[in-house]
């Protein structure tokens, strides 16, 4: 399949939630109503795309995100606000806060960085 992420369709709400301790506060891209290759995707698709979405964007660390001295981020943190993040599909918690989708993970669940999140899809069976 290919993508069906769009970086224009990223909304960061006025005040949004904090995140406290080690969580991050990643944004979800809407689902485009269409592939980059043209193909216009059902409600029930793009809905479940929504859902099971992989790549969001860090907009708020937690203050006690990737501390020093845990030696799993010996290396840095993981990713830092303004990333585009690859995530676990239905990984973290996940709400709407002022109509866009938003989810609250712990600093070890990103499993990426990404540069263009448009480049980034499901892999299908």
């Amino acid at each position: 399949m290919t993508s069906v992420y769009s970086t224009g369709a990223v909304v960061i709400p006025d005040n949004p939630p904090v995140p406290k301790g080690y969580h991050l506060l990643i944004v979800m891209p809407k689902v485009d109503e269409k592939t980059k290759g043209g193909i216009l995707l059902p409600g029930e698709v793009k809905s479940r795309e929504d859902v099971a979405s992989i790549v969001g964007k860090v907009i708020s660390v937690g203050d006690t995100c990737y501390p020093e001295t845990d030696p799993r981020f010996a290396s840095g943190p993981w990713c830092q606000e303004g990333d585009w993040v690859m995530v676990s599909k239905y990984a973290g918690h996940r709400f709407e806060y002022d109509g866009v989708e938003m989810r609250v993970m712990n600093d070890d669940s990103i499993l990426a960085v990404v540069d263009d999140p448009t480049k980034v899809s499901r892999a299908t069976a």
